[in-house]
């Protein structure tokens, strides 16, 4: 009866071995598998973020135009009084080439009832001028609050597109009508489209209204209420567009913004990598669409693995047991398992090496690729600095070799200075920020940008800096108009024979005054109360549009200061002030 029994037990010890090997080989192809998704999700939502950068650089190019628009003397002048079919005609053909030099869709101008009385494209058969879109929501934002943006289908030319305004008001703060630029994203969407990747963007709403794949715009990703409906209705935004829901079913979930999902879509349905990433400045949200490829050399890897640990783990078991039970063979059945141990334990940490390696390899590639152009002419001059020091040591001149090494030094600590702060220029400037800055700082920064210029055309530079200089600002943008200043200075002097450029900041009652002043020969009479008008510029054609000056304006004005110009001596002289930022005035602080 036992000897019967024993075949009966070795056929179920063996089946419990094999099962355990398939569901340990199981759940590590499952680890694996979720382990690539990771992976990919992330790698997706670096991605992501790159076409985030490329979308909201197109729009912030055109952000400050509608404002800076508005300041325009003529179109001003034009909504605060009759119009007559002259001044039409000069307004349109204006807007018209205005739109043509900035590359935007198109330009309109409404009067204080929403009514479009100029427009960039009155040549065509869709011109918006006579239309009447005071019930479009950016008109109401314009009005109430100064400015404006929405999305929205044309009713007249049937186009999607962004529309960002700014009010136009009187002297003495009248709303007098609304300057309007229209945005449309046909290059981006071709640009999208190269990749095999399905980009879309959603409204707060959850309506899908931009996609580089047909078949996915005007999909709803939430069902939409009473509310929505009759308001969609009202504004007319995706006029005479069927909205229809897309039915996507979330199977796995990382993060917040990151999960799989199995979409019934265009093609079917299929299971997609999602990605999201919430657009704070224009209430969108961002969704990168990506088909998993899980590669199965990992897969396979990580299943042979786990299987060769469960065996190994089970002999070892065995082993233990026909130590106490069979005394005679125990060192010969040790041998043969510790043998199997080692084996399966070589090919894990094989598998684990290269994966090691393959990560390494991914992060250096990344590295290199970010730091390869910000060091490579300052590495070729210290290739040349260290042949000069080899031909010294070769000739037995020891102290000029020591001497050689300084501006490697030198060299090297400029490529940190200079790196450190280029990646502080480059970040993203939050909308309204009020930090409190060093002044000062700012213009070191500032030429600090500009140094190679000034070295190369041999500038004069003469500084009276009063540190520290409190003020409340974004330094991104306090940076760019001294930038625009210094620009303007070197650009004037650019035929001088001497050059000479001093920049003076200094303290007046409640204010910081900062000039910077030139001997290029000043600014003609005639021209001097133009220079902040928007597109005025006495530049050769193709030098310019005329708009550096007047966004700087703009900047100082939003930063509660003031920019103005004056001729000084036999060049000009530019000056912004700035409130002193009360809260770092005290006991301790230092002028």
């Amino acid at each position: 009866m036992f000897e019967s029994s024993r075949p009966l037990r070795l056929t179920l010890y063996s089946l419990v071995i094999v099962a355990g090997a398939v569901i340990a080989a199981t759940l590590a192809m499952r680890h694996a598998e979720r382990q690539a998704l990771v992976e990919d999700a992330a790698r997706a939502n670096q991605q992501l973020g790159l076409y985030a950068t490329s979308l909201h650089t197109l729009i912030e190019r055109y952000r400050a135009l509608p404002a800076v628009l508005a300041l325009d003397p003529e179109l001003r002048s034009a909504l605060d009084g009759p119009l007559t079919a002259q001044q039409q005609d000069l307004l349109n053909r204006k807007l018209e080439k205005i739109n043509g030099a900035a590359e935007s869709s198109t330009l309109e101008l409404l009067d204080e009832t929403g009514l479009a009385v100029a427009a960039s494209n009155w040549r065509l058969p869709s011109s918006y001028v006579g239309h009447n879109y005071g019930f479009r929501p950016y008109f109401s934002q314009t009005r109430t609050l100064g400015s404006g943006r929405f999305y929205a289908v044309g009713v007249t030319s049937g186009i999607p597109g962004y529309f960002l305004s700014s009010a136009v008001t009187a002297d003495d703060g009248r709303f007098l009508g609304a300057m309007v630029v229209k945005l449309e994203f046909p290059e981006l969407e071709r640009e999208w489209r190269q990749g095999s990747d399905t980009l879309l963007v959603s409204d707060a709403r959850g309506v899908i209204f931009i996609a580089n794949q047909p078949g996915w715009r005007y999909r709803l990703l939430k069902p939409l209420n009473d509310s929505d409906h009759a308001e969609l209705k009202a504004t007319r935004q995706y006029d005479k567009q069927p909205l229809k829901q897309l039915d996507y079913q979330p199977l796995e979930s990382f993060d917040d913004n990151s999960h799989l999902a199995r979409v019934d879509g265009p093609d079917g349905k299929v299971d997609y990598l999602w990605e999201s990433l919430p657009l704070a400045a224009e209430d969108w949200t961002l969704h990168l669409l990506r088909r998993p490829q899980v590669p199965f050399e990992d897969s396979r890897t990580a299943a042979l693995a786990a299987a060769g640990s469960w065996l190994a783990l089970v002999f070892l078991l065995l082993f233990l047991n026909q130590r106490w039970r069979l005394a005679k063979i125990r060192q010969r059945s040790r041998e043969e398992l510790e043998r199997l141990v080692e084996e399966r334990t070589r090919d894990l940490r094989t598998a684990q090496d290269g994966l090691v390696q393959s990560a390494k390899l991914a992060a250096l590639g990344q590295m290199s690729a970010a730091l390869a152009h910000e060091i490579n002419q300052p590495l070729t001059a210290q290739r040349m600095q260290l042949a000069t020091l080899r031909l010294l040591l070769d000739h037995g001149r020891v102290d000029d070799a020591y001497k050689a090494l300084k501006p490697v030094d030198d060299m090297l600590t400029r490529m940190a200075a200079l790196t450190g702060h280029l990646k502080t220029f480059a970040r993203k400037s939050p909308s309204g920020l009020r930090e409190r800055l060093d002044l000062a700082t700012v213009v070191d920064q500032a030429l600090q940008l500009l140094e190679t210029r000034l070295r190369e055309e041999q500038v004069s530079t003469v500084l009276h800096l009063t540190r520290p200089a409190w003020v409340r600002g974004d330094s991104i943008r306090l940076e760019q108009v001294l930038i625009n200043l210094l620009r303007n200075a070197l650009d004037a002097m650019h035929d001088k024979p001497c050059k000479r450029l001093e920049i003076r900041l200094e303290e007046d009652e409640k204010l910081w005054r900062l000039t910077v002043s030139d001997n290029g020969g000043g600014i003609a009479e005639e021209h001097l109360a133009k220079v902040f008008d928007p597109f005025f510029t006495t530049k050769p054609v193709g030098d310019g549009l005329g708009i550096g000056l007047a966004v700087s304006f703009a900047i100082a004005h939003e930063s509660g200061g003031r920019l103005s110009a004056a001729n000084q001596g036999n060049g000009a002289a530019f000056t912004l002030t700035l409130p002193i930022d009360q809260e770092a005035q005290g006991p301790c602080s230092t002028q």
